[in-house]
């Protein structure tokens, strides 16, 4: 992996897909899909890999322009950010969806699981691939958590929420593994739902984490949040699940801190792990300005040393419009170089 600056700057994951690439007024208009959507995509079938390709090539190239220290995809290639790989998975019936409620409440279709859950070949390595060919910067891909996809299934086949956990804890390592094997310098794991739904999270959620990671070679980061600020707009001021984090083997964990004005003093409870910081209000598509990102870095200062702290959004970026991302991206990165200063 590149050496980094103190600082660091990076995207939780998602950047926001061109309007030729994607219906936006559909992608808006609903949930984020946990079956697959491919309504929501404008180019014929044919065409559509190829797209594909040539946008996420744009994400690339505005992330380094913007001046981040480490790049993703932006999961351009993503209908939701976690039901390209859930649904890449056997064991499920995706003809015949089941039913879950998301964390917002309201029910939405699901993967049915109906046998053994696991992962027949790679999902995302040709991605990574194509990253790494298209940047000689650090490089960080994402993947759904194995709680968060447990909790965005319906089980007719395991009965027992903490097994279903374990069998995606089992495909995602496998997947983890591929990744780093195939250029990953960071492999991040989305668990938006240990914050969701904190009783079943610590229950099992971080077991199923560790199994996750279990034998990985590489920099792991988990992230948590409130859920993407187009659909959900209401915030509390902490994490219903956080300090449990401690107890996780990742090296890195993602928080929000800008829209739900997080207490930061929260982070003194995982002394040890370098923290992804969300500073980047995605409710609001005004950029901020450099002294409040700067501002809202040293709020956690306190708490967590300079060199455990990477710069980033609080979530995905993937519902703000083009001109909003970039500006916010280079808000980060301005504040990133007063920090380093001093």
């Amino acid at each position: 992996m590149p050496a980094l600056p103190l600082f660091p700057t990076t995207l939780v994951g998602s950047f926001p897909q061109p309007e030729w690439l994607i219906d936006r007024a559909k992608l808006a208009g609903r949930f984020p899909p946990r079956v697959r959507a491919r309504e929501l995509w404008r180019p014929a079938p044919e065409h559509l890999a190829r797209a594909q390709d040539d946008a996420t090539l744009l994400a690339i190239r505005a992330q380094e322009d913007a001046g981040l220290d480490i790049v993703t995809d932006g999961e351009i290639r993503r209908e939701s950010y976690s039901n390209h790989f859930a649904t890449a998975l056997v064991g499920l019936d995706l003809d015949n969806p089941g039913e879950a409620l998301d964390r917002s409440g309201h029910p939405n279709p699901v993967p049915r699981v109906v046998g053994e859950v696991s992962r027949p070949r790679p999902v995302q390595v040709a991605d990574v691939r194509f990253l790494r060919e298209h940047t000689d910067r650090t490089i960080k891909v994402t993947v759904p958590g194995p709680f968060t996809m447990s909790q965005q299934a319906q089980d007719d086949h395991y009965a027992n929420p903490r097994t279903l956990a374990y069998a995606y804890a089992e495909a995602v390592n496998a997947e983890v593994r591929d990744l780093f094997a195939a250029g990953a310098d960071i492999v991040q794991l989305d668990e938006p739902y240990l914050q969701a739904r904190p009783e079943p999270a610590r229950a099992y959620g971080v077991d199923a984490l560790n199994r996750a990671l279990a034998g990985v070679s590489g920099t792991t980061a988990v992230h948590l949040c409130f859920g993407y600020a187009a659909i959900i707009h209401d915030r509390p001021s902490g994490y219903s699940f956080l300090p449990e984090l401690a107890d996780c083997t990742c090296d890195q964990i993602s928080i929000e801190t800008a829209q739900s004005h997080l207490d930061t003093s929260v982070l003194k409870h995982l002394t040890g792990k370098t923290i992804m910081l969300g500073v980047i209000d995605l409710s609001d598509p005004a950029v901020e300005s450099t002294d409040t990102v700067v501002e809202r870095v040293r709020r956690a200062l306190p708490h967590v040393a300079p060199e455990n702290v990477v710069i980033a959004t609080d979530c995905g970026m993937k519902y703000l419009p083009w001109e909003s991302a970039t500006g916010k991206m280079r808000a980060m990165a301005t504040a990133a170089e007063v920090l380093r200063r001093g």
